[in-house]
């Protein structure tokens, strides 16, 4: 993300997982920051643009941001797992940030498939009886994957012109949970000239 991305590795059960580190200015991150990337097997990486903005945005707001490549991507290894495994290898990096960051509440941020990881990952947690405290789920996978239920506070942003995900299947999933939907106006499923926007609402809602 930039001169100060600090890349290190965590071996899961397919093997090793390329990871991405950001840390804010302050001497003490307030939190930690989770964000999961979009579908491997259609080119999504944990440098993808809206990925890489979510990053940015918890990192403005003082979190100790981490990113993984999925299984098979980048020099992570092993193959897709339609969820599953990266699910494990999620709450693999969440247990390797808690150890290097104890007692600090924790974030859930994903772009697309990775909101899929993320909610699932969400769903494991609030049954150990450790939640996160807030989860921001940009282009939710709605539709296309078997979506959980996620927390009324949720941060949920989509495109009005997704071509990938429609906005009326997002309404679906989260009209009985009676969650709110952040459009953004002309947006299509990679933000493409509306990046600043996902920035823009992560640090207007965070705190409300």
């Amino acid at each position: 993300m930039n001169a100060q991305t600090q890349r290190f590795t965590l071996t899961g059960t397919a093997g090793a997982l390329e990871c991405a580190l950001d840390l804010p200015d302050t001497a003490s991150p307030r939190g930690i920051a989770l964000v999961a990337h979009p579908h491997p097997l259609y080119g999504g990486t944990m440098d993808n643009k809206v990925t890489q903005t979510l990053a940015r945005a918890f990192v403005a707001l003082g979190y100790a941001t981490a990113r993984m490549n999925f299984r098979g991507v980048g020099a992570s290894a092993g193959v897709h797992d339609a969820g599953n495994g990266e699910t494990d290898d999620m709450a693999l990096l969440l247990a390797h940030m808690k150890q290097q960051y104890p007692q600090l509440p924790v974030a859930l941020a994903a772009f697309s498939f990775g909101t899929f990881v993320q909610s699932q990952l969400q769903r494991r947690l609030v049954a150990q009886g450790e939640p996160a405290e807030r989860l921001v789920l940009v282009g939710s996978a709605a539709g296309k994957w078997a979506m959980p239920e996620v927390p009324a506070n949720t941060i949920l942003i989509h495109g009005e012109l997704d071509e990938t995900i429609p906005l009326a299947d997002v309404f679906e999933w989260a009209r009985p949970q009676d969650l709110s939907v952040v459009v953004v106006a002309g947006a299509d499923h990679f933000f493409h000239r509306k990046l600043h926007h996902i920035k823009n609402f992560v640090a207007q809602l965070w705190h409300r």
